[in-house]
């Protein structure tokens, strides 16, 4: 496995959210005409995606809080934009069903993907997919190998140190956290301290992802992808109702990625 320190290449994407058609309209007029919508009897799940695929703006502030929705530049977290959006219509929604939505991935009305992906619109879509597979599968592929590590230190002889065991960073990227936090750092310029804001933590994660890509060869990369697939779907298994708005697997990712 290489160990060289230049940047890792970015996978293949549509257009982001910063070009898409000209002609949407400011944030101000999508939320007001959010509002409007469910007002004349829209369902707010429905208008709010149509709010999602007219929004133009990749991240803002909040008062103090900074929202950034195009991780890395190029992985769209539509469900933080969802919340941004829910606090302007908190007023008009039933709040059991914002906050399922919001903390269990529920859906209150049934949309079909493809139509979820039309109401996002070729750019979004395209990068809502590399969020999918370069953050919530991504997470599953460490979720995985650190209880793959805990399993195989259980299993070590009495009087072995577990201090010796291989690291969840250095068996997956080469590397270990620190040494990979310093290439980021090297990179990307910024600085991952003790406490991580978790919009940062993803914005890391994906980094890794495109380290991954680069580092690894074909097989390996299918080999762990296919570990973060089956991660995800056992976690979701308890959770009947959850919906990504796409299905993830390994066809599509090595030809979305290319591997």
């Amino acid at each position: 496995m290489s160990t060289a320190s230049s940047a890792p290449e970015s996978p293949a994407v549509a257009p982001g959210l910063l070009e898409e058609p000209a002609g949407l309209p400011a944030p101000e007029e999508t939320i007001l005409r959010l509002r409007q919508a469910i007002l004349a009897g829209q369902h707010w799940f429905d208008a709010l995606l149509d709010a999602v695929g007219h929004w133009r703006t990749p991240e803002e502030w909040i008062g103090d809080r900074h929202y950034n929705y195009l991780v890395g530049g190029e992985a769209f977290d539509w469900m933080l934009l969802a919340e941004r959006l829910s606090g302007e219509i908190a007023d008009l929604v039933p709040a059991r069903e914002t906050e399922a939505l919001l903390f269990q991935g529920r859906w209150p009305i049934e949309i079909e993907d493809d139509d979820f992906a039309g109401r996002l619109g070729t750019a979004k879509y395209s990068a809502h997919l590399n969020y999918l597979y370069g953050v919530l599968v991504e997470e599953a592929l460490q979720l995985f190998v650190e209880e793959e590590i805990h399993k195989e230190l259980r299993n070590r002889p009495w009087g072995t140190d577990p201090r010796e065991a291989e690291g969840m960073y250095r068996r997956v990227y080469g590397k270990s956290l620190r040494e990979l936090t310093a290439l980021h750092y090297e990179q990307t310029g910024v600085m991952l301290g003790e406490t991580v804001p978790y919009a940062t933590w993803k914005a890391f994660t994906y980094w890794l992802f495109k380290v991954r890509l680069k580092l690894q060869d074909k097989a390996r990369v299918a080999s762990d992808t296919r570990k973060g697939l089956a991660q995800l779907s056992r976690m979701e298994l308890a959770v009947s109702e959850r919906r990504r708005g796409a299905s993830l697997g390994e066809t599509d990712f090595a030809e979305r990625f290319a591997v």
